[in-house]
């Protein structure tokens, strides 16, 4: 069933079509601290290499890192290795998009957090269209 899902499915893993240009036709160029491996073409097309990621678990591209980002859309020519300096020590690892997780942002308020909401304090007069 592996094989036949991946001809369909693509938030599972590499489809069938991205699978087999990965064996075929692409080149390993490097792998972040999340485990995504990142792939060019062997080939050009059109005066440039097309290049993709191949996800260690579920496909979200807010888990590609920031410079791995900019490597994807051709705004880098080499690795982030090698073309960017050291990171900084103000700057922060890149963390996933954490909406539908136990740890997404859930205000004062929402129902996920108890739904206690602050008491209205009556300064609001509600518009009607006679008024």
């Amino acid at each position: 069933m592996g094989y036949f899902k991946n001809i369909f499915t693509w938030w599972e893993g590499a489809t069938f079509g991205t699978a087999m240009g990965t064996i075929f036709g692409g080149e390993r160029v490097g792998e972040d601290g999340l485990g995504n491996v990142y792939y060019e073409a062997k080939k050009a097309e059109n005066g440039r290499k097309r290049r993709w990621v191949i996800y260690k678990g579920a496909n979200d591209a807010s888990r590609v890192p920031p410079e791995w980002h900019g490597w994807l859309h051709g705004t880098l020519d080499s690795v982030p290795s090698e073309a960017l300096p050291a990171p900084r020590a103000w700057q922060r690892e890149a963390t996933p998009n954490l909406t539908g997780t136990g740890d997404a942002y859930r205000p004062a308020g929402a129902l996920e957090s108890g739904g206690r909401r602050a008491q209205a304090t009556g300064d609001y007069e509600a518009w009607a269209p006679d008024a």
